[in-house]
């Protein structure tokens, strides 16, 4: 049996990763914005490349449960939203391919962009109001996904240098 095609080793690096976006989210780089308990981190990179390396399913799960636990800790009224958000911004990307960044990824992190920021202007005004929804949720979602984005193009373009992808490419399913 080839690692690379073992269920445990794709759920193991989902659990890694689940980890690592939590870390990132709740904890580096974790900038508290507004009066609504929200804040902007760069633990959409984690998600991203997550997308770009792992199955369809297990990626949605790395990021749901990264992003659910780091709200969990820093700012629980966002965890249902979070879950939800952080389970669709993984499918604009695939991880078909030799390497993180190719055309289909280096846009994803857009459409990601309209998916986490609309979700997430819904959330707030749902709690919080259309008014105050309209004032923090836009602004923070540009600096997160923004940064997120960039991030994840530095991040790709450095480790498809040293053919990382190959190293712990997945199985399809």
């Amino acid at each position: 049996m080839k690692r690379r095609n073992s269920r445990i080793y794709n759920l193991t690096l989902t659990g890694i990763f689940a980890a690592l976006i939590t870390i990132f989210t709740a904890y580096i780089g974790h900038i508290p914005v507004g009066v609504n308990g929200g804040y902007v981190h760069f633990g959409d990179t984690l998600i991203y490349l997550a997308a770009a390396i792992l199955p369809m399913p297990y990626a949605i799960a790395a990021g749901a449960i990264g992003g659910g636990i780091a709200d969990l800790l820093t700012a629980p009224a966002w965890t249902i939203a979070t879950v939800i958000i952080k389970s669709l911004i993984v499918i604009p990307f695939t991880n078909k391919g030799t390497t993180i960044l190719n055309k289909r990824n280096c846009f994803a992190p857009i459409i990601s962009y309209l998916i986490s920021g609309t979700g997430y202007f819904l959330a707030e005004a749902i709690i919080f109001g259309v008014k105050a929804a309209f004032f923090s949720s836009m602004a923070g979602s540009i600096i997160q996904s923004g940064g997120s984005m960039i991030f994840f193009l530095l991040l790709g373009q450095a480790l498809d240098k040293i053919s990382f992808k190959s190293k712990v490419e997945v199985a399809n399913g």
